[in-house]
């Protein structure tokens, strides 16, 4: 059984910077996508950074620059540093497991095809 957990979220000013991590065990298929995705209140899911097992990363564009996607080298562990926070930021993030080959787009469309974690809240003031 897959099993994920976020944490590292909080309350940060405008500007700030919060890392948030996501850990990742029971994964028993070889290659897999890990990717992070913020719900804000009342809006839909989108989503922010993906990282391979391989190393590979993507972002969206309204992260790119400020959001950095990173794992460690046992791969059970994928951190996202997030600088440079607005108020736009604030929501739950949520990291998830899928299968090489399919697109977060996919994912977002399909959320059955991933193992999600329970989310961490972040909240930027102005």
């Amino acid at each position: 059984e897959v099993q994920l957990g976020e944490s590292g979220g909080g309350s940060v000013q405008s500007g700030g910077s919060l890392a948030l991590s996501c850990t990742i065990s029971g994964v028993t298929y070889n290659g897999y996508n890990v990717g992070w995705f913020r719900q804000g209140a009342g809006e839909e899911r989108e989503g922010l950074a993906t990282i391979t097992t391989d190393g590979n990363t993507t972002y969206a564009d309204s992260v790119k620059g400020r959001f950095t996607i990173s794992q460690d080298n046992s791969k059970t562990t994928v951190s996202l540093q997030m600088n440079n926070l607005t108020p736009a930021d604030t929501g739950m993030y949520y990291c998830a497991v899928w299968r090489l080959g399919i697109s977060s787009i996919v994912i977002l469309m399909r959320p059955e095809f991933a193992d999600w974690g329970q989310g961490t809240a972040v909240t930027v003031s102005s």
